[in-house]
């Protein structure tokens, strides 16, 4: 059996394989008439993978709160109209999901990079009041390059996140989601206390890499606290700020060793989006040497994504021990049956739907 479809359980989770949906925003819900609320978009977009073969599907980043919103057109898991609306989607998820796909949702607060234009726009930078926008909040009053300055978080306002990362948890679980995810990556709020290069803070928020990573261990612990033990719970970060200064692939380790101590189960490996002036330096799986050194020097199972576009590539990921699952993205959106080609070109046999079994490809004819 090819490495990518040998199972996986994470504690009472198993996943049929290692091949897996990386959480992309899709900016599609109804700022006006149902913000924050999923919809038809994307009961299509993430049930297309559930059919495709994906073993399981982390949903795009979900706001735990509405300032969180990376754009007034991002998902959220603040309130029951959004859980109801998720709870549709994890259903067809789980009856049409052929690889018997799990689905898992990202929780996430945007922090100085929220309130911003979706891609599509046409338009750029934060947006404003008078066009739905609003007031953000980080660590320190520095602003992302082209963003407006957000206010400086308070200690109330800390614990207060901490408290909607819980609550949108609790939200999760009851809308049955089978897990979750926390995002501290990407520049958002968890990964600005991380980075000392968005950190300026001098109390036990801030100052020292203990002090700047406190955050994104207590969301963890307040989610840890809510969820069934039987859940794993998954931690995306950035494994490097690719900047002078920033988060560094050690840095990530020492990281990644205390969020498994806190009862973390899969550290989701990426990088980037700290700052505007970040140097990456991006190739055919650039990522999967970090994600590498978190499994083998932090002694946690991850999860590799980045630039994996072909099944061979994800297979030697695997087959090499440089992850445990691979996320897939973009190769995703260009084919969302992705997991069903990989099992043909890797010899193996997985389900297909049986709507779909006609265009089954044949090896020999």
């Amino acid at each position: 059996m090819p490495a990518l479809f040998q199972p996986l359980a994470l504690r009472s989770l198993e996943l049929q394989h290692r091949g897996w949906v990386s959480p992309m925003c899709q900016y599609s819900c109804d700022p006006d008439d149902a913000p924050g609320v999923p919809n038809d978009w994307h009961l299509v977009h993430l049930g297309g993978f559930a059919v495709g073969g994906a073993a399981m599907i982390l949903t795009e980043a979900a706001a735990v709160n509405a300032e969180g919103r990376i754009s007034p057109r991002d998902a959220g898991l603040y309130s029951d109209e959004q859980a109801a609306a998720w709870q549709r989607i994890i259903s067809f998820v789980h009856r049409n999901g052929n690889a018997g796909t799990k689905i898992g949702v990202q929780l996430a607060h945007a922090g100085r990079k929220a309130s911003t234009y979706w891609p599509f726009s046409g338009k750029h930078g934060s947006v404003p009041a008078s066009d739905g926008g609003w007031d953000t909040v980080g660590p320190s009053t520095t602003s992302f390059e082209g963003y407006a300055a957000p206010a400086a978080m308070t200690v109330e306002q800390i614990h207060g996140v901490i408290a909607d990362f819980a609550a949108a948890a609790e939200r999760a679980v009851n809308a049955g989601f089978d897990t979750m995810e926390i995002h501290g990556a990407h520049g958002y709020l968890l990964h600005q206390f991380q980075s000392p290069l968005i950190n300026q803070r001098d109390d036990e928020w801030g100052g020292d890499e203990a002090g700047r990573n406190r955050l994104m261990l207590a969301v963890v612990d307040a989610v840890r606290a809510v969820i069934p033990d039987s859940m794993p719970l998954l931690l995306r970060i950035s494994a490097t700020d690719w900047a002078a200064g920033g988060v560094d692939p050690a840095a990530s380790v020492r990281l990644a060793r205390e969020a498994a101590a806190h009862g973390v189960d899969l550290v989701d490996v990426s990088s980037g989006g700290a700052v505007a002036h970040q140097q990456i330096k991006p190739g055919l799986g650039y990522q999967t040497g970090f994600s590498a050194a978190i499994r083998r020097e932090a002694g946690i199972a991850t999860g590799t994504v980045g630039l994996v576009t072909t099944p061979g590539q994800a297979e030697h990921a695997i087959a090499t021990g440089q992850a445990d699952g691979v996320f897939i993205a973009r190769a995703a959106l260009r084919d969302p049956h992705w997991w069903l080609r990989a099992a043909f070109e890797l010899g193996h046999d997985l389900a297909w739907p049986p709507q779909y079994e006609r265009a089954i490809p044949r090896r020999t004819f």
